[in-house]
């Protein structure tokens, strides 16, 4: 028995050879005549006549479904017996996933069973493996994908591939989202001088995203506070002064939090100074960059340049 094997939606040709000594031929599906010689017994539009010459007599199968794979029975008569050839229609179809997993939202440390079930023939071979930078090659050769204690670096979307050779794989993707409470990964102090601008940056990640709030010591610092501005985005907070004052100096602490926790990180907006000369405020005026206080003292090297010059005339 010859195989023809085809593709769904192809078509398939049936084909059986004869000779001059033949006085009737037919093409059979099981116990059902498709053709009689130039006659059509079947109803199927689907099926027509190609042949039916002195060396070949072949029909073809237009438009094949999977209901059609199975055994072909050419007959053919000639004066001294029957004698009959048979094919084989095997019909190949493409992968289809037909159901997956939805979208999952779960807290780390939860466990995590996706599925993807998908037809074809021959059957299809499943694959499943994480889209992420760091993830190397498949993580699943099977319909089911078991995650145990999920950490927050095996979030991101997961992809079922289904394939079996017929044509290109099948992918759809699962988004797994890991929720975690807040982690502080930034929070430096800061110097500024007195009279600038001066920002503190608090950094942290966390799934739903964290809230912040900004304390001074005990007191609660508000959106709108005079010469504040506290800005909220989804990984950070950023507190700005605009023009640093004494009183604005001290300890500062961060708190992020989501409904799965919260951290706080504590950082300090300390005055930065430096030592310079300034414009003269009297004689020997030099401004202590360190207390802010002006203290006479300039006139120790003032005066050194005049005696050096007296000494050479003695």
């Amino acid at each position: 028995m010859d195989n023809v094997t085809v593709r769904q939606g192809e078509s398939a040709t049936l084909r059986c050879s004869v000779d001059n000594r033949v006085t009737r031929v037919a093409w059979l599906n099981r116990s059902s005549i498709l053709y009689a010689g130039n006659d059509k017994w079947c109803l199927d539009p689907r099926v027509v006549l190609l042949a039916n010459t002195k060396t070949q007599y072949s029909i073809q199968i237009q438009d094949v479904d999977v209901y059609d794979e199975g055994p072909y029975t050419c007959s053919v008569q000639t004066d001294n017996h029957p004698k009959t050839s048979r094919v084989h229609l095997i019909v190949q179809v493409s992968p289809k996933i037909t159901e997956i997993s939805s979208d999952i939202s779960i807290n780390e440390g939860g466990n995590v069973s996706l599925t993807c079930i998908a037809t074809g023939r021959p059957d299809p071979t499943i694959t499943w493996r994480h889209i992420s930078p760091k993830a190397v090659g498949f993580i699943s050769e099977d319909e089911y994908l078991e995650i145990t204690g999920i950490t927050r670096e095996q979030s991101g979307e997961y992809e079922c591939s289904a394939s079996n050779d017929v044509a290109a794989p099948v992918v759809q993707r699962v988004k797994v989202t890991v929720n975690y409470p807040p982690y502080i990964s930034d929070a430096k102090s800061t110097g500024v001088p007195v009279g600038q601008k001066g920002i503190l940056l608090c950094e942290a990640s966390a799934v739903p995203s964290a809230d912040f709030q900004w304390y001074k010591d005990d007191k609660r610092l508000a959106e709108g506070q005079k010469g504040l501005k506290v800005e909220n985005k989804a990984f950070f907070s950023r507190l700005t002064f605009f023009n640093v004052s004494e009183q604005d100096y001290g300890n500062y602490t961060c708190v992020a939090s989501n409904q799965l926790g919260n951290t706080n990180a504590s950082m300090i907006l300390y005055e930065e100074t430096t030592t310079a000369l300034t414009p003269w405020k009297g004689p020997g005026a030099v401004h202590d960059g360190n207390s802010g206080a002006w203290r006479r003292g300039g006139c120790v090297w003032l005066l050194a340049l005049p005696l050096a010059q007296l000494a050479r005339q003695f």
